[in-house]
Formats: structure tokens, C-alpha cells, sequence
């Protein structure tokens, strides 16, 4: 990656796909920094991932000058607080309490959310699928709510540039994507919320986004691999 290292080398330990990593690689990107990116198997984790995560051992792992920073939202405000006077995008706006309603709308994304829309990810059958589809949209009207109160009428949650709010909610579309594809679905649709939908394609635009962001059909093809599975391990007595 080509950029500044600045204040310790960088390394960053993660698994290509996963929407947690893609977050701090974009958050890495639009500061223009440097780093060493490691891809670990996590069917057999390194030595360098256990001994740096020994509590979750999961990624991303972020470590700066030997130390690590672990849990993707850490690594965020890690990032933005060590880089915070690069005359790069900040992805916590200066405001206490505009500060506090990005923090409250990026826990949302994290908390509930994602844990909603994980059932339809997890869904294997189509009613299966209708239901959880039902259930993720008024986490969606909220988050359509949400962007009208943080953007203030701009492009982003974070204003004129991508934020805290974008970065977590946006690491996640590529998935969104996919999932839509193999349930017949559109979570995003731009006639019942056309805040998010408008936001979303202006995300994926952003160049620290593009750069990072993996191909739509790799993904398919590896979320396919997993319902496959899923689909074995339900009719396995």
C-alpha cells in the first residue's frame, strides 16, 4: 500500500472478505497510510494472530509499532485519533455531540443491525428468508432516519467526506449485495428509502472504498459455498 507510515510501521492482520477488516482498511486509505496487510486462514490461525488477539482471536488485528489494536470499531477511532492531524477526512466530526450521535448510530449498525440482517444471511430456505427480510427493514427505516439527522443534508453520515458512520455501515454493502441477489431481495430500494440508496453508491465511489472493496462475484461465490454448507449441516441428523 502506498502512503505514509507515520508515528511505527503498520501491519494489519484480516481475511479478505470480512465486512470488519474492509472497514479499517478503508479507514487506513483515506488517511494515506502504509501498511503491510497479512491474510490469515482462520481454520488455522497464525501464532501472530493468537499471541496479538489472545482473547477473541479473531481480525481485524491492527499493529502499530508492534503493539496491536484489536475489535474494528477500536481500530477506527485508534486510526482517527493518532492520524487526526493529517489534513485527511475525520471520521469523528469535532462537535461533542454530533461525536456522540455517530458513536450511537455506529453501536446501532454493530448492535442491531447487523444482528438482524446476519438471519437473512443466515437464511437458507425462502420463507426462511421472507421473514427475516421483514424483520431487518424498520432496522433500515431507522438507519434512513439516521442519515437524514447526521448528513444535515450533505453526501455523507459524516457530512461533506465518509465518517465513523459510514465506514461501519458501509463495509457492509458489498453483503448487502449479495444476499439481495440470492434472495430475489432489494433491502436497500430506492423508492422506500432513497437517502441510504443515494448514500450507498456515493460510498462505493469514494476512491479509499474502491480500492479495498472485493469483487461482488467472489463474493457470491464464496457465500454460496456457505449456504451450501449450512444446507448439508440442516439435514444432517
Amino acid at each position: 500500500m502506498a502512503g505514509r507510515g507515520g508515528g511505527g510501521e503498520l501491519r494489519l492482520l484480516g481475511t479478505w472478505s470480512s465486512p470488519w477488516v474492509i472497514r479499517v482498511r478503508v479507514a487506513l486509505g483515506m488517511k494515506g497510510l502504509s501498511y503491510e496487510y497479512t491474510e490469515e486462514d482462520l481454520s488455522s490461525k497464525s501464532d501472530l494472530l493468537l499471541r496479538s488477539n489472545p482473547v477473541h482471536e479473531k481480525v481485524p488485528v491492527l499493529i502499530h509499532g508492534g503493539r496491536p489494536v484489536c475489535e474494528s470499531l477500536v481500530v477506527l477511532e485508534y486510526i482517527d485519533e493518532t492520524w487526526g492531524a493529517t489534513g485527511t477526512p475525520q471520521l469523528l466530526p469535532a462537535d461533542p455531540y454530533d461525536r456522540a450521535t455517530a458513536r450511537f448510530w455506529t453501536n446501532y449498525v454493530n448492535d442491531t443491525f447487523f444482528p438482524s440482517w446476519k438471519v437473512l444471511f443466515r437464511s437458507t430456505a425462502a420463507e426462511q428468508r421472507a421473514e427475516a427480510f421483514k424483520n431487518v427493514v424498520p432496522r433500515v427505516e431507522a438507519l434512513e432516519r439516521a442519515f437524514g439527522e447526521c448528513s444535515k443534508g450533505k453526501a455523507f453520515f459524516g457530512g461533506d467526506d465518509a465518517g465513523l458512520v459510514d465506514v461501519a455501515l458501509g463495509s457492509h454493502l458489498v453483503w448487502i449485495k449479495v444476499v439481495d441477489e440470492v434472495a430475489g431481495a432489494n433491502l436497500l430500494d430506492e423508492a422506500k428509502f432513497p437517502g441510504l440508496a443515494a448514500w450507498a453508491e456515493r460510498f462505493l465511489a469514494v476512491d479509499a472504498v474502491r480500492q479495498v472493496m472485493p469483487d461482488a462475484g467472489d463474493v457470491l461465490k464464496q457465500y454460496k459455498g456457505f449456504l451450501a454448507k449450512w444446507t448439508a449441516g440442516a439435514g444432517s441428523s
